[in-house]
Order: structure tokens, then C-alpha cells, then sequence
């Protein structure tokens, strides 16, 4: 079957599923082709095999097995090619200009006298500049793709090869593929694996039994642990790779002679570690062992005269566990103050820098996530940054400026929502504090655990090396909040009360006999019953938290409902990756671009969507970042969420659903953190046993690290 492509109805770029419309010869309509490459355009012609299938629901159409693309050679196919978007600065205006102005010999054009380009008015230099350059980043990316195709891989992951290789791309992948799953985002060990057996690497070949335990290791570092026993790692390499025990077992000594991987003991049982975990653990340990010595900057301190004054000038009066933890910062180089909702956290960092600055002490203050830390900035009143932003990190060199040869200037630095961080940044951070600060670690060590590898703010508590102070007593005005005590009801195991009809609160629990009837819930109290009882904006002020991305009730399929309610008629669109966009869409950055200064986990509303530039827009609280079509991976939509991106970060409203659809990852840590999420108000959809399950449900597996041992250790050292 072959013909000219007509219009492209769908392609995801990330697993290069299309359904396109084609002009068959002997066909009266346009034929509907389904299958999977990793570009086609409008205009191109295909030839491709496949099988004819009924579909009950779309009717006839071609099954494509193989599909084999070529750039078009007549004028109204050359048009469309170029007017579809592949190319950046050429949208459906100017492809028909280019056409006209230099007919079939526009490709040679753009590839061999760019220059003709500044004959057609509104062309300038920078124009033609940009035509030219994505006109050769697209050729070569296409020679990417028919070599990854022709080797068993056909998806738009050859982009992110190209992004990181470069014109080496294919040299890189026959040298070793399986360094692509170490390099790529996107990119796993299978897809990996099946290049390297294509370019005939045999599975038994000691290269793959490396690269598949590093492989195995990466995979339990991404469930948060920083090892593995020996035995459970070679069993789940063995099940994945399906490589003899010897054959592994002599990987294993390759790779920790290469000093890929560390060997180590956990409780007696021998472990491994990823190098850069055992380094990240070890450093963690030593900086804050080392910034425990000394006296404070501020000298020594009156602290009952100090708490006396300090309550005077705040007009406030400090809990006891609160006094306990204003003497143990004022006291103590290192130090940590945790607690839950309610507990006064603010008002004791507060009191705390009243005291040392009176002293003249210079501090800084930062958080893991620009939100994080613009909440830290209204609460104190003094600038916060993100730890990233702090440190000076070079995206360039992907690397902090601030290090121990370069070390912060401060007297004390002050570190919020430190749950959040993971071993390999803490280390980071540590290092640059210069030995005669002091460093205050704040953070509530009952939320969730670090997205990335351990789980530092609990093993600090835990190896009693930190002096530590709990803030325990709720405050009267947090007393009267249903939200933080429903909070504190969950953390000591009790699954908050279903609410009475009528009643006045800021804390709501629907209870639904399903995971259909969640959903039919949710829709109505986010669409229609919060903006009309509570004047809650719908995209700006309500913010749907689930526990998990995929199923009926995952942020995923969530976010396409609400979009179609909330922004479904706004032109014009772009799909990218999955995913629609229009002007008005809430959408979440979900890596850190350093260049852009959008972070993983920043929440804003696409502003604009220029189809003849290729261009998007989006508005982060005021800040306008532009994105190219071509990095819409980097964002998805953000009407609904899960509950780990939501951390370190507050909504004035908060709408979770729970049901036994989300039973792997119903557990008290989760719960606890969506619930205290929300400012004003929460409300709770969810199925009672699955809400029950939830809240008595401790974290099934505790994160296998061993800082708690290396503090003791270090200490001993």
C-alpha cells in the first residue's frame, strides 16, 4: 500500500503510534493507516505492508507492519512537508511562499544555497539562520532514525540521541547502546538492550551483564533506595537478563574494580551500592560530623533572656517544645526541627533568626523547590532560593559553583522542607557550607521521602548523632482547623470521619462505593461545587492530587476529563508527546532545565501557542518561559497531579481521590502529605476501606541505606 500522506491525525512522538489519512491509488476516500515510526508529515509519501482489519469502531483501516517514508516531490506535497512544523521557523504560511517563490527545487535551496531564502520578503538573516540549522538537525536526526529503525527501535527517542551525541550519535550507539539507558531520559535497558542484540551483541556478553546490573541497581536507586543486598541484585539481574549467575557474578567484580559500584555492609549482609550513592552517603556524613564542631558564630546566648525578648518584640508566647527547639538552634552548629501541620514550625524559625541576627549573624535561607522556597520567603520575610539557585548550578558543566573550594557566606543557613532531599544533593549542599557556619535542617519527617535515593531527614533523626527537636503541641488556632487535625488523626493511624451533610468545614471526605463514582464525584466538586459554594477558581485555585499517574483515577487520565471541562475549546492546539495544548492549560515542568530556570514540579498556564513558529508559552506566576515544540516533553498537563510532585508546595484547595484502584501505594506517608497540602480547604473522594487502608498503612519498605551508620561512624573517625 502506498500513497501520499494527507493529514496526520494523531503521532505520539514518545512511542511513535500514528494514525494518519492516505490518498491510495483505486481508493475514493482517503484511507485511515495506523502503526508506529518515528516522524511522519503531512505531504510525505509512505509505502508500507500490513494487513487490512475491521475496526468496530473506526471502520476500515490498514494495519501498517513496515512503513517506509520519502520527502515529496510534487509542489502540493512539498507544502504541506514543510508547512506541518517539522521544521522551526517554517509554518503553513511560509511553506506555501517557499513553494511558490522556488517550486520543487526548495529542498535544495534550504540545504545548498540557503542564502536564496533572503529573496522572499520577511525572511531576514536570523530567519534563515534558523530554517537552515533545523533543516540540518532535522536530515541528520532522520539518518538517526533509519539507522535506530533499521535496528529494531522506531520512535522519536532518536531526538534525545541526537540531543546528547550530537553528529556522533550513531558512532556512540554502535560503540555501546546500552549507554543510552544510563544517558537518556526516556530511554530504558530493554529498548537499549534490543539495539545491542540487533547490532549482533550476544546476550551472554559480559558488556550486557554490566550494563544490566548498573541497570538493575538505577531501578532500585529510583524506588529510593541507595543499595541492594548482593544476592537479591543478582537475582533480579539474573530474572531480567536472563544471564547465567557466574556470568553476573564476574560482572559484579568488573564493575567494582572499575569503581562503578561499591561493595559495603548494611546490618551484616553484604551489600552494593552505585558509586555516586556510597560517595553521596559518605560525604553527608563527614560535612555534618564536621560542621558539628566548633562554637556558633553568634557566641553564647542568654536563652531565657533571649526567648523573653524575642517574645516580647513578636508578641507572641512559644510552646515549651517550641522553647526546646529555639535552645537547641541557638545552642548547636547542626541541629533539626521537625513537626507536623499547626505546630508552630514558622514561629520558631522566626524567633530563631530574630535571636542570631540581633546578634549580627548573616544568614541564608533556601528549599528544594522554587515553590518551596517562595513560601519560605512570605513566611520570614528574608529572600529564600532554591538549593540549586543557591549553589550557582552551571548547566553547562551540570555542576554547583559552590562548592568546598568556593563555600557559601554565611553564618547559618537554613534548609526547609528537608524530607525532600535527596542523599546526592544534601552532599552537595553540605560541602558548601565553610566549616565555622551553622546549618538548621527543617522539615516534617512524617511526609513522603525524597523523590530521588534516601531518606536523609530520617536516618539524621534516627542515627542520634543531630541534636534534634520535635514541635508537638497544636496551636489553638490550628486547633480549630479540620484540615490539620483530620492530618494528625492520619499520622497516628485514624481515618478521618466521613462529613455530615451541611456542615461547615475545611476538611471534606465523600465517601463513594467506587472508583466510577470517585470519578463522577470529582469531575462534579472540582467542575461545578467549589467554584459555586466557595468561589474556588477551578484551573487556579483547585489543584486534584492522586496517588498514583496511571488508571482511571491517575493524574493522567484525570488531566485529559479536565481539560476537556475546563480549556476544551481553546484554539490554537499543539500535540506533543501525548499530550494537547491550547492557551489556558495548567501544565507542571517535570524536569529541571536549568537554561529555562523551570524546575520539576513548577506549576503554570500556557500563555501562547504560535504554530508558525513552532513556539510555546507558559506563564509561571508571572514569568514567561518559551518552549519549542520539540521540548513539550519537559511539561505535561497539571489540572490533576500525584501527591510525590506536590511536595514542598501548597494550594489553596486540594482535591484527592483514593480508592482500591490505587492499593499499591495506599500508605499513611502519602495520604498525610496530600492532606496537608491544602491551605484552605481539602476534600477527600474515596472508597472507606481504601481511605482506612491508607491511613493505618505504615510505608511498606523501608529505604535500604546506611547513613545512619556512616554519621556513627564519621563520628568515631
Amino acid at each position: 500500500m502506498s500513497g501520499p500522506v494527507e493529514r496526520v491525525t494523531f503521532h505520539s512522538e514518545a512511542s511513535g503510534f500514528f494514525v494518519i489519512r492516505v490518498k491510495v491509488k483505486g481508493q475514493r476516500d482517503l484511507v485511515t493507516v495506523t502503526g508506529n515510526t518515528p516522524s511522519i508529515t503531512a505531504g510525505e509519501y509512505i509505502e508500507a505492508t500490513g494487513i487490512w482489519i475491521n475496526d468496530p469502531k473506526h471502520g476500515v483501516q490498514f494495519q501498517a507492519k513496515t512503513i517506509k517514508t520519502i520527502v515529496p516531490t510534487t509542489l502540493e506535497g512539498i507544502e504541506k512537508y514543510l508547512g506541518s512544523g517539522m521544521v522551526k521557523g517554517i509554518g503553513p504560511h511560509f511553506a506555501k511562499r517557499l513553494v511558490k517563490t522556488f517550486g520543487e527545487a526548495v529542498f535544495d535551496v534550504i540545504e545548498q544555497t540557503p542564502e536564496r531564502l533572503l529573496e522572499l520578503e520577511g525572511i531576514g538573516k536570523k530567519r534563515q539562520v534558523k530554517i537552515t540549522s533545523a533543516w540540518a538537525e532535522q536530515k541528520v536526526v532522520r539518518d538517526i532514525m533509519v539507522f535506530l529503525q533499521s535496528h529494531g527501535v522506531g520512535t522519536s527517542r532518536a531526538v534525545r540521541i541526537y540531543k546528547t551525541y550530537g553528529d556522533q550519535a550513531v558512532q556512540k550507539v554502535q560503540e555501546n547502546p546500552y549507554q543510552l539507558a544510563l544517558d537518556i531520559h526516556g530511554i530504558g535497558f530493554k529498548t537499549a538492550d534490543q539495539i545491542a542484540q540487533n547490532i549482533g551483541i550476544a546476550p551472554t556478553s559480559l558488556i550486557r551483564a554490566q550494563a544490566g546490573l548498573r541497570h538493575t541497581l538505577q531501578e532500585f536507586s529510583s524506588q529510593g533506595h541507595c543499595a541492594q543486598p548482593v544476592q537479591d541484585l543478582l537475582k533480579a539481574a539474573e530474572s531480567l537478563l536472563e544471564i547465567p549467575q557466574p556470568i553476573l557474578s564476574e560482572a559484579l567484580a568488573k564493575e567494582i574494580a572499575e569503581e562503578r559500584l561499591k561493595p559495603d555492609q548494611i546490618n551484616e549482609q553484604e551489600v552494593v551500592f552505585l558509586t555516586p550513592l556510597y560517595r553521596a552517603e559518605q560525604g553527608v556524613a563527614n560535612h555534618a560530623q564536621r560542621l558539628l564542631q566548633g562554637q556558633t558564630p553568634w557566641g553564647s546566648i542568654d536563652i531565657d533572656a533571649a526567648i523573653q525578648w524575642v517574645e516580647q518584640k513578636n508578641d507572641i508566647t512559644l510552646s515549651s517544645s517550641q522553647r526546646s527547639a529555639v535552645e537547641t538552634a541557638v545552642n548547636h552548629k547542626c541541629c533539626v526541627i521537625t513537626g507536623g501541620p499547626g505546630v508552630g514550625k514558622t514561629t520558631t524559625v522566626n524567633s530563631i533568626l530574630k535571636i542570631i541576627k540581633a546578634k549580627k549573624a548573616s544568614v541564608l535561607l533556601c528549599a528544594p523547590t522554587g515553590r518551596a522556597a517562595k513560601r519560605l520567603s512570605e513566611s520570614t520575610g528574608l529572600e529564600a532560593l532554591t538549593i540549586h539557585r543557591l549553589l550557582e548550578f552551571d548547566p553547562s558543566a551540570f555542576d554547583f559553583k559552590r562548592n568546598q573550594d568556593n563555600p557559601l557566606e554565611t553564618d547559618c543557613l537554613i534548609i526547609d522542607e528537608t524530607s525532600m532531599v535527596d542523599v546526592v544533593l544534601m552532599n552537595q549542599l553540605l560541602r558548601a557550607v565553610p566549616d565555622d557556619a551553622a546549618v538548621l535542617l527543617v522539615g516534617d519527617v512524617d511526609q513522603l521521602p525524597s523523590v530521588g535515593p534516601g531518606s536523609v531527614l530520617a536516618d539524621f533523626i534516627e542515627s542520634g548523632q543531630i541534636p534534634v527537636a520535635r514541635l508537638t503541641e497544636i496551636f489553638r488556632q490550628a486547633a480549630t482547623s479540620k484540615i490539620i487535625t483530620s492530618a494528625h488523626a492520619i499520622n497516628r493511624g485514624k481515618p478521618p470521619y466521613p462529613s455530615k451533610k451541611g456542615e461547615d468545614t475545611d476538611f471534606f471526605y465523600i465517601t463513594v462505593d467506587s472508583a466510577e463514582a470517585a470519578q463522577a464525584m470529582l469531575m462534579k466538586v472540582v467542575t461545578e461545587r467549589l467554584p459555586k459554594r466557595y468561589d474556588f477558581h477551578p484551573i487556579d485555585d483547585i489543584q486534584v492530587l492522586c496517588p498514583m499517574n496511571r488508571g482511571g483515577l491517575g493524574a493522567r487520565s484525570l488531566n485529559i476529563a479536565l481539560q476537556s471541562q475546563l480549556n476544551g475549546d481553546q484554539h490554537p492546539q499543539v500535540t506533543r508527546f501525548g499530550w494537547t495544548y491550547a492557551p489556558g492549560d495548567k501544565v507542571i515542568q517535570t524536569i529541571n532545565n536549568y537554561d529555562k530556570e523551570a524546575f520539576n514540579g513548577d506549576i503554570g498556564r500556557v500563555q501562547q501557542v504560535d504554530l508558525e513558529e513552532n513556539q510555546l508559552w507558559v506563564d509561571f506566576e508571572g514569568r514567561q518561559v518559551e518552549y519549542a515544540f520539540n521540548e513539550l516533553d519537559e511539561l505535561s498537563l497539571a489540572y490533576a497531579t500525584t501527591i510525590h510532585k506536590s511536595q514542598g508546595s501548597e494550594y489553596p484547595c486540594v482535591v484527592i481521590p483514593m480508592t482500591m484502584q490505587h492499593f499499591m501505594l495506599l500508605e499513611r506517608n502519602l495520604l498525610y502529605t496530600g492532606v496537608t497540602r491544602g491551605k484552605q480547604m481539602v476534600v477527600l473522594i474515596g472508597e472507606a476501606k481504601a481511605v482506612a487502608m491508607a491511613s493505618k498503612r505504615l510505608t511498606s519498605a523501608k529505604r535500604l541505606t546506611n547513613l545512619v551508620n556512616q554519621l556513627q561512624l564519621a563520628k568515631i573517625g
